[in-house]
């Protein structure tokens, strides 16, 4: 890696990627499911699970933990794209996603929405739980073809996942197990879950019990008359 000796000019986020810019280059930092990125004095004690130090000339460091080893740090050379970003995409909080673009990537596509809304090539960003959450704000039934979805709405759609997003970033994020601020302090929008991880209990609009199933290996709870 060329990174030693090199300036950190700015530090952006592509999808669940962080980028390290210099000018030689960025490091692609991906945390996994429970990695960490901590500034340490650089000559701190090394725990289990820490995996690489990236040394800073004020004596400090950015440590990076990783227990699971699901995440990894790689480079990426200046005016490359790593084949791993390439694929992506846009962002839900951009103005290249809405409905409009939502419809034209979905047409011919068999795949159930929430598939689809969960496709990183298609969109990155809406996970599991926030895809539950916006297809229940949006009306739309998870298991309902991409292609048979209309135009108005997944402007609906689009319109309800940044939404989702918009108030869960405010919220500081969903917690349900690993997930924790880097003052320790937890995401709160768990607490405010409409749909996911609530199978059986009363839907919080009409009061139907929630129904359950498996979509492309994800566990996905919808209300069956309140989506369709």
């Amino acid at each position: 890696m060329r990174l030693p000796g090199q300036r950190i000019e700015t530090v952006r986020r592509r999808a669940k990627y962080l980028l390290l810019d210099t000018q030689a280059g960025s490091a692609l930092l991906h945390l996994g499911m429970s990695g960490s990125l901590r500034v340490l004095p650089a000559d701190a004690p090394v725990r289990a699970h820490d995996h690489v130090d990236i040394v800073l000339d004020d004596g400090h460091a950015l440590r990076f933990h990783d227990s699971r080893r699901f995440g990894c740090l790689l480079w990426q050379a200046a005016g490359a794209c790593h084949p791993l970003l390439a694929g992506l995409g846009p962002e839900p909080l951009s103005e290249a996603f809405d409905g409009d673009y939502l419809f034209q990537r979905s047409r011919g596509r068999k795949v159930p929405v929430k598939s689809f809304l969960m496709d990183q090539a298609v969109v990155v960003g809406v996970g599991n739980i926030y895809a539950a959450e916006a297809l229940f704000l949006a009306g739309i039934a998870p298991l309902r073809p991409a292609g048979q979805v209309s135009r108005a709405r997944y402007a609906a759609l689009a319109e309800a996942a940044q939404s989702i997003l918009a108030h869960a970033i405010e919220r500081g994020g969903t917690t349900l197990r690993d997930f924790i601020h880097p003052d320790g302090a937890p995401g709160y929008f768990a607490q405010e879950l409409s749909v996911y991880g609530r199978a059986g209990r009363p839907c919080p609009r009409c009061g139907r019990p929630l129904k359950s199933a498996r979509i492309g290996q994800r566990a996905t709870v919808w209300c069956p008359r309140c989506q369709h």
